[in-house]
């Protein structure tokens, strides 16, 4: 399962956009850029060594909660990565570290998928009245196998990446700080302005990771196919691990939004169960031999199928509900832009 957030904290409170903006409600002081950037480069470290720590459970192959916090470790980390180091062209070695986060995650997807697609068939032969048994035991013996031969596909994958090297050169990269430099920002007749703002980079951030989102949920809106709506499915990945960062700095209302994006997150990872499920039955279908000896059964499996589409029906209904006009999705509209409008008075506690 997914880690629950960490516990509340005092709250860190950002240094605002300029001077003029200092006089918070309730005189609170306010960290420094370089304090606030350390905060955030100690998250990175937490998350590389949660990243890391699931290594050896992953390779043993049998421990289906640790290939799966692996995947969610690597994507917090280059969240964090990304929040810490915004400027566009990143560093070469950035980059590289980058990609590899990614192909560790990558490698692993397939045999993730096999996971919960057997965790879903063990629930339904599980059942004391189990509609298409025998279906149900071919359908997991095909999974099995898949999921063996997608272990050792991971393994290989995940070997040439060499995580020890990978390790050792992201956390010498955050303890000297490599590639970092703030945003600079340029007034009038080349001045520059003198201090940066980690309130700013926060709310850049999110602008664009909100925007992403709401882009993903009106085109899914508008041609609601699996692609579309899987495109939703990762943008509130990618907004969910950004707030968390807020929530770390104490945001008021950050554990709120996190709440609501987590439940359309788990309703939009029960429609991807399905979607995932109908892929791999229908791949099971099209192998020659089981058609050729096993007739009847894959008929019985083409019902599986058939009914697996009537719930995911239901599913993407639920969906539409949650992201057009819901109240929930309107107060994380209003709290957004309440972020955007005013971030200096935001993100700090009154």
């Amino acid at each position: 399962m997914e880690d629950e957030l960490t516990p509340t904290r005092q709250p860190v409170v950002v240094e605002p956009a300029s001077s003029s903006e200092s006089a918070i409600p309730g005189g609170t002081l306010l960290l420094p850029y370089e304090e606030c950037c350390k905060k955030v480069r100690e998250l990175a470290l937490r998350q590389l060594n949660r990243f890391i720590s699931y290594e050896a459970k992953v390779l043993k192959g049998d421990d289906a909660d640790a290939i799966h916090d692996m995947r969610v470790a690597s994507r917090r980390l280059q969240q964090v990565l990304d929040l810490l180091y915004p400027n566009k062209p990143r560093p070469t070695e950035l980059r590289r570290l980058r990609r590899q986060i990614r192909a560790c995650r990558r490698a692993l997807g397939d045999l993730r998928n096999c996971d919960v697609m057997l965790e879903f068939v063990r629930r339904s032969l599980g059942r004391k009245r189990a509609a298409r048994r025998e279906a149900w035991t071919a359908v997991q013996h095909f999974l099995l196998m898949r999921r063996s031969e997608s272990f050792l596909r991971a393994v290989r994958k995940i070997g040439k990446i060499n995580l020890a090297v990978f390790y050792v050169n992201l956390k010498e990269y955050l303890h000297h700080d490599k590639g970092h430099a703030p945003p600079v920002e340029h007034h009038a007749h080349g001045a520059v302005a003198a201090r940066p703002s980690f309130a700013k980079d926060l709310i850049r951030a999110l602008e664009s990771a909100w925007s992403r989102f709401e882009e993903q949920i009106e085109l899914s809106h508008r041609s609601p196919r699996p692609e579309t709506i899987h495109g939703v499915r990762i943008a509130a990945k990618r907004l969910r691990y950004l707030l968390e960062v807020f929530h770390e700095f104490g945001v008021p209302g950050s554990a709120d939004a996190l709440v609501w994006l987590r439940q359309l997150q788990n309703h939009l990872g029960n429609w991807h169960d399905l979607i995932v499920l109908e892929q791999m039955l229908i791949e099971m279908l099209a192998r020659p031999e089981f058609l050729r000896d096993h007739l009847p059964l894959a008929m019985e499996v083409e019902k599986l199928i058939l009914r697996n589409r009537e719930n995911n029906i239901g599913l993407e209904e639920k969906y539409s509900q949650m992201t057009r006009d819901s109240v929930e999705m309107q107060r994380q509209k209003e709290w957004i832009a309440h972020l955007v409008a005013s971030p200096s008075t935001a993100l700090v506690k009154a």
